[in-house]
């Protein structure tokens, strides 16, 4: 199997394994988004090579840039999934039967009309739980569901994936639903303590539908990450003037570059903010500043790519068999829906 799915060591290349320094050995009180903001960031910024946590892109304005992307000619991945999403939603809703829908990262929620169009067909009133940590995203999916599905019941969950881990019990039969290649978004360490943990709280019979975005030519990998409107540079820098707002950091953005190139050896995207000027990034509510320098870059996410005989797999690993496999005519991208025997 290769190393982008399992245990390959950790280089100086790939953050898999995090170091917390003493002077962020604090873990910040339940509820202090502002904290745990700015210890994940002296976290990732301490470690070598520097990086940042993806999650933190998704503000409101980081939201707005991720949907100008998906529209981008370049970004297959979006409309390419939900094509496939809107041949096979039938398909899917008669293997699975009535389930409640709990999708994970669910964004707006558009992709998921054409599921919900599916399972409104089977039952009368299906439950819907979108879980995102983006207030916006989950304003809008209730808002768009409760206009083109009136008769969904929606109950939104705002914060990380595993705070909906332990409703999947209470909700089952369900469907755990996590599209957009999301998953090429976490690192092998990252995706092991995920698929441990989601499996573990699936009851037997319940199932997972999952969207992975698959290995190709490098251009049109490349491109995607790169759109020419300048979006995908706008959604990295953004990241920074977040930091700017809410930890007075002071990040000067025009010394910023965006860099995104997909490495076949790993088979994912790295994507990186490439400091231009020495400046310093005051991380102000843990009393902290860090000096950048002129080349250095900082990894501000990952995209894995999949083969799916590989993934199929490896998912084996954590006792989830696959039902179907649905794909496109091109075979750029795979729609996965397995079940927890």
């Amino acid at each position: 199997m290769p190393k982008s799915l399992l245990g390959a060591r950790r280089s100086t290349r790939d953050p898999d394994v995090t170091r917390t320094p003493a002077a962020a050995a604090a873990a910040p009180s339940p509820g202090d988004s502002t904290l745990e903001f700015a210890t994940a960031t002296l976290i990732g910024l301490d470690d070598r090579p520097r990086w940042l946590p993806c999650r933190f892109l998704y503000d409101e304005a980081g939201s707005r840039l991720f949907e100008a992307i998906c529209a981008t000619p370049e970004y297959y991945l979006t409309r390419t999934e939900a094509g496939i999403l809107a041949e096979a939603a039938g398909t899917i809703a008669d293997l699975t039967g009535p389930v409640t829908l709990v999708e994970l990262g669910s964004g707006n929620s558009v992709k998921t009309g054409h599921l919900l169009r599916a399972y409104a067909r089977l039952t009368p009133t299906p439950t819907y739980v979108p879980v995102d940590v983006s207030d916006t995203a989950l304003d809008q999916a209730r808002r768009r569901t409760s206009v083109s599905h009136p008769s969904v019941q929606v109950r939104g969950v705002h914060g990380r994936y595993e705070a909906a881990f332990p409703l999947l019990r209470t909700l089952s039969p369900s469907m755990l639903i996590f599209l957009g290649s999301t998953i090429g978004n976490l690192n092998q360490t990252e995706a092991l303590e995920f698929w441990t943990d989601a499996t573990r709280h699936l009851a037997p019979g319940d199932f997972v539908l999952l969207g992975a975005d698959l290995v190709k030519e490098r251009a049109v990998i490349d491109a995607a990450y790169n759109d020419a409107a300048g979006h995908s540079a706008a959604f990295t820098k953004n990241l920074f003037a977040r930091m700017n707002r809410e930890l007075g950091a002071n990040v000067d953005l025009t010394a910023l570059a965006h860099e995104a190139r997909y490495d076949p050896s790993w088979q994912r995207v790295e994507i990186y903010a490439r400091v231009t000027r020495d400046q310093n990034l005051h991380v102000r509510p843990l009393g902290r500043s860090v000096r950048l320098e002129a080349g250095e870059r900082i990894m501000t996410e990952i995209s894995r790519k999949f083969v799916v005989e590989d993934l199929v797999h490896y998912l084996s690993s954590f006792g989830l068999e696959v039902r179907r496999v649905f794909s496109d005519e091109r075979k750029w991208y795979a729609v996965l829906l397995l079940q927890k025997p």
